[in-house]
């Protein structure tokens, strides 16, 4: 048997200020440091193999800290952007109320909760390429990825640890729990608190385990 746990990184700098991050690198702030901390100690028992992040620095700042509040600095890390948060296109850097006010409550609503219809790509300041992702879209770069380099250690027996983002994850989590589009619209994955698969040989699902942080700051 093996072990997998998904962590969503702490709180964000744009996370704190209610604006569409994806792809920008922003770092976190100190309340979602602490509540990494917070999270860290809710999976202190255990020995990870092998931990797995995305190319953005809130994923890797919370995974650099899990490991050193564990004491686990050691294991081999491998960063890929196939666990980048969904790209939000022409929204990224803005405001959610603020285009909630422009486009209609109901619009971005559907953008930023739907399966697979993507926002805007228009070329902005935060979105020079003109590119925008679904879920859809971020399922087909993350699950691929997931299935090829992380989902074959977990079965193999190790304890894998992953730190991603809101969407990349609500993708893996999608698939392992077999999800439909309708139901992965309700899916919301917190910063800070630790998911943890108990999965087999065959990659069948044993155990299932949704921490809540612990209130208050670490004593």
């Amino acid at each position: 048997m093996g072990t997998l746990i998904l962590i969503r990184h702490g709180q964000s700098q744009w996370n704190l200020e209610n604006r569409f991050t994806g792809w920008v690198d922003v770092p976190l702030t100190d309340a979602g440091r602490e509540e990494t901390r917070r999270g860290a100690q809710l999976i202190r028992h255990l020995t990870f193999n092998r931990a797995f992040t995305s190319v953005l620095v809130r994923a890797q700042e919370t995974l650099d800290i899990v490991l050193k509040e564990l004491g686990q600095t050691h294991i081999p890390i491998e960063r890929d952007q196939a666990l980048n948060e969904r790209h939000y296109g022409a929204l990224q850097g803005l405001n959610k109320a603020e285009m909630a006010e422009k486009y209609g409550e109901r619009q971005v609503h559907i953008w930023r909760r739907s399966y697979d219809v993507a926002p805007p790509k228009e070329k902005t300041e935060w979105n020079p390429d003109g590119v925008s992702e679904s879920l859809k879209d971020t399922a087909a770069r993350t699950l691929p990825y997931f299935n090829a380099k992380i989902l074959p250690l977990v079965k193999a027996g190790q304890t894998i640890l992953v730190v991603a983002h809101g969407n990349s994850l609500r993708a893996i989590v999608m698939d392992l729990d077999t999800l439909t589009k309708e139901q992965v619209l309700e899916l919301n994955i917190a910063t800070g608190p630790p998911i943890i698969y108990e999965i087999d040989h065959n990659g069948k699902i044993l155990k299932k385990t949704i921490h809540k942080l612990p209130v208050g700051s670490r004593q």
